[in-house]
């Protein structure tokens, strides 16, 4: 059951990072939109009627801190989906297969997906002083937007970091078994000892 609950966090939350990532609704205008790896633009008071593109490489993307940034938010990506996959085999495969599940190293994946993910959101914004971010914003620079609004994009970003951060604290419960019952510890570092009954 708990396996479960960690594989629907994980996958959801691989989810959600890549519908960010390609997301065009980081920062935008009343006619324009831009996010890490696309773009949108349409006729004033027809937000229907919209002309999208996509920043086919590194080389297309139109500053040095926006191509960290997108480096870094796709290693994010590619981490969380990682941990998912793992978690996955984890609760599909038989117990015998895997007998340490979800401890040890894979928390720090996660946490490595965190990071990565904080990183690439926090170099993002030095990309708004590039000239194709001042053309869609007007006088942006470093950390300010000018005329442009942050976007459902950025904040599904700055939620999923936040989220995966989270999990990589949360520790799946580790129980073993001890004549018959099941014991959770708090930590890899919990111990029981077990004495044998003294004879009155």
């Amino acid at each position: 059951m708990v396996g479960s609950v960690w594989v629907a966090l994980g996958l959801s939350l691989t989810c959600i990072s890549a519908l960010s990532l390609l997301s065009p609704a980081w920062f935008q205008t009343p006619t324009f939109s831009f996010g890490v790896l696309s773009y949108c633009s349409w006729p004033q008071g027809d937000s229907w009627n919209q002309s999208c593109g996509i920043f086919r490489s590194l080389d297309d993307i139109p500053d040095f801190a926006w191509k960290v940034s997108a480096a870094l938010l796709l290693g994010g990506w590619l981490l969380v989906a990682f941990h998912a996959i793992l978690l996955l085999s984890w609760v599909l495969a038989p117990k015998e297969l895997c007998p340490r599940r979800g401890s040890g190293k894979m928390r720090g994946v996660q946490a490595a997906a965190a990071t990565t993910t904080v990183l690439g959101l926090l170099a993002f914004p030095i990309g708004l002083a590039s000239p194709f971010a001042k053309e869609a914003c007007g006088a942006s620079s470093v950390y300010r937007s000018g005329q442009c609004q942050l976007g459902w994009g950025y904040v599904t970003a700055i939620l999923n970091a936040v989220l995966a951060s989270i999990l990589a604290v949360i520790r799946w419960p580790r129980t073993t078994k001890v004549q018959g019952r099941t014991i959770r510890f708090s930590s890899d570092t919990g111990k029981i000892i077990l004495m044998p009954e003294g004879r009155k």
